[in-house]
């Protein structure tokens, strides 16, 4: 049985992840949970640090001009995709992780940042500390209005949840007795545990790239 797979994550994620979901010959469920978009921030003096840290790919998308007062920051970066927007708004990538943000933070203290900006969202995990002497916020998600008749779309598919948000959001979208025929494939154990308990199965990646996510939940789909 070739289950759907549902993508929740905002635009224009959630089309990138849908068409790659699509190309291996699936049916992608589009349903966005969140739309993203910028909030007013101010540029701190960037010799005040010694690196720049991302991980999502948002910070670069509603940044705005004021990243270009940052550019002489190497980058330090979660996934493959966020490298590559940064790089394509003229930084340079010093470093690309593939676990979460507290490891992209040990990992660039490894490799000798001692001064470190975040630029993040809103409900980021990471804050000011240890080697992070800055946190600002660049981007705010917002939740979208669902409504049941689009929520029970969901019934029986393999859910991609990428945010402890979205899992919390999808448990209170998918009543208890639809979670016994629905499979959940998530980024983190974090994001896993935020969806909540009752499903058919819940796998977790083994990293962040979205290639591995994808590849997991298209084994689920079988």
């Amino acid at each position: 049985m070739n289950r759907a797979i549902a993508v929740l994550r905002p635009e224009p994620g959630n089309r990138v992840t849908a068409t790659a979901i699509e190309a291996a010959g699936r049916t992608a469920i589009r349903l966005p949970l969140f739309t993203t978009g910028p909030v007013a921030w101010t540029p701190p003096d960037s010799a005040g640090f010694d690196a720049l840290l991302l991980t999502s790919a948002n910070a670069m998308r509603h940044g705005g001009p004021q990243l270009g007062a940052l550019l002489d920051l190497p980058v330090h970066a979660v996934g493959k995709v966020t490298a590559e927007a940064a790089q394509r708004a003229g930084f340079r990538i010093a470093h690309v992780g593939h676990a979460g943000a507290a490891e992209l933070v040990a990992e660039a203290e490894a490799a000798g940042v001692r001064r470190a900006l975040l630029l993040g969202g809103r409900e980021r995990m990471l804050g000011a500390g240890g080697v992070v002497a800055e946190a600002i916020t660049v981007y705010a998600s917002e939740p979208l209005a669902i409504a049941s008749e689009q929520a029970v779309r969901l019934r029986g598919a393999v859910v991609l949840v990428q945010s402890a948000r979205a899992g919390a959001r999808l448990a209170e979208l998918v009543a208890p007795d639809h979670r016994a025929i629905t499979a959940v494939a998530a980024i983190s154990a974090r994001a896993a545990e935020a969806a909540g308990t009752g499903w058919r199965r819940v796998e977790i990646a083994a990293d962040t790239r979205p290639d591995t996510l994808i590849a997991l939940a298209l084994h689920l789909a079988d």
